[in-house]
């Protein structure tokens, strides 16, 4: 089993920053891939960014430029660097831990809600 354990959220006013930062612990063995995913009120989950062992990233295009995903592979914990929000970045964001390549098992942080005030 994989627990994630996720730190960080608030409400920040626009312009603001807030830095992410999640745990894993457990069978931390064949990781793929770790990253963040958010879910706004009636919204689906969507991708935020993602980090994989080797170490290159994907953003959605909406975070691009103002989001940072980072990697501590020694300690099992990914970061996410948000600078300059937006009202529109508020939703609760979701660590994911992806293991194994074409069998694949993802795993979910309990979530960390995330306010950015006009």
């Amino acid at each position: 089993q994989v627990q994630l354990v996720e730190s960080g959220g608030g409400l920040v006013q626009a312009g603001g920053s807030l830095r992410l930062s999640c745990a894993a612990s457990g069978s931390v063995s064949s990781i793929n891939a770790m990253g963040w995913y958010r879910q706004a009120p009636g919204k689906q989950r969507e991708l935020v960014a993602t980090i994989r062992s080797s170490g290159s990233t994907r953003y959605a295009d909406s975070v691009k430029g103002r989001f940072t995903i980072s990697r501590d592979n020694a300690k099992n914990t990914v970061y996410l660097q948000m600078n300059s929000l937006k009202p529109e970045d508020t939703a609760v964001y979701y660590c994911n831990l992806r293991k194994g390549i074409i069998n694949t098992n993802d795993y979910w942080g309990q979530g960390t809600q995330v306010t950015v005030s006009s």
